[in-house]
């Protein structure tokens, strides 16, 4: 069953992708403007967004240069795309930070980043697009989280909060946004190649390309889905895991990532 609006046709669908630069943003930037749709794309280098629209087809590709700490600035680059388009059809908020942290690496400093940009960033970028879209009466949000965000897991101290409060909060704003004909979706990502899970010093199950999440992703909104997560083989396991009782899923965490 379709929980929100089936996107089909891409054709110069306007869609805004923060956290474009690398990754699964940039591959998921590719994929839509060779399906035709209008993309801009935001992150903190301007260089690599350049370079990303500069190969889209002319008039295809804006490059919106942000941090999506900075609320003013997103609410400009907002304003800029409405100008240039006349609105927006699909906001992806993908901007995120990570670091693997056991409980006796906490930084204060380096928590708070991983906060600001994970969960507060993210409502900065709502904050700039939720009345836009509202004024439209159309258009879907998708909120990129994490499986991380599914239960508490070792090297996650930081970083799976921070997902799991943006599956909550996709699923506050669902509530709110879908009676009003806009909708949203959360993606949860398993292991995907990219300058985030290089960090990783463990084997990491299920590990995909960037441009598979980002088919994952398209086929997930194509089909009017919530929740997009991939890659299943590995996503199910840990949904599994998700219902078992403390006693039995913190033995089994242990046992299947050794740590």
């Amino acid at each position: 069953m379709a929980l929100n609006p089936r996107i089909r046709d891409w054709q110069d669908r306007r869609c805004w992708i923060i956290g474009a630069s690398t990754g699964i943003g940039a591959a998921l930037a590719a994929r839509l403007a060779a399906s035709g749709a209008r993309v801009a794309v935001s992150a903190r280098r301007a260089g690599p967004l350049e370079a990303l629209a500069g190969a889209m087809a002319k008039g295809k590709g804006l490059a919106l240069p942000l941090d999506i700490t900075d609320a003013p600035a997103l609410e400009k680059a907002a304003a800029k795309l409405a100008k240039a388009w006349g609105g927006v059809d699909l906001v992806v908020v993908m901007a995120g930070e990570y670091k693997p942290v056991r409980a006796w690496e906490l930084e204060a400093k380096a928590a708070r980043s991983m906060v600001e940009v994970n969960l507060v960033g993210a409502l900065n970028a709502l904050a700039a697009v939720v009345p836009r879209l509202l004024a439209q009466g159309s258009g879907t949000i998708a909120l990129v989280s994490s499986v991380a965000g599914y239960r508490g897991l070792p090297k996650s101290l930081v970083y799976g909060p921070t997902k799991a409060a943006v599956i909550n909060l996709a699923e506050a704003l669902y509530l709110d946004l879908q009676p009003r004909g806009i909708g949203v979706c959360v993606v949860n990502p398993g292991f995907v190649r990219t300058p985030m899970t290089a960090q990783n010093d463990f084997r990491m199950p299920a590990l995909i390309e960037p441009e598979e999440a980002a088919d994952e992703i398209v086929k997930g909104l194509q089909a009017g889905e919530f929740e997009i997560h991939f890659p299943k083989r590995f996503t199910r396991f840990l949904k599994l895991l998700r219902v078992l009782p403390y006693a039995r899923y913190f033995p089994a965490v242990r046992k299947a990532t050794g740590l």
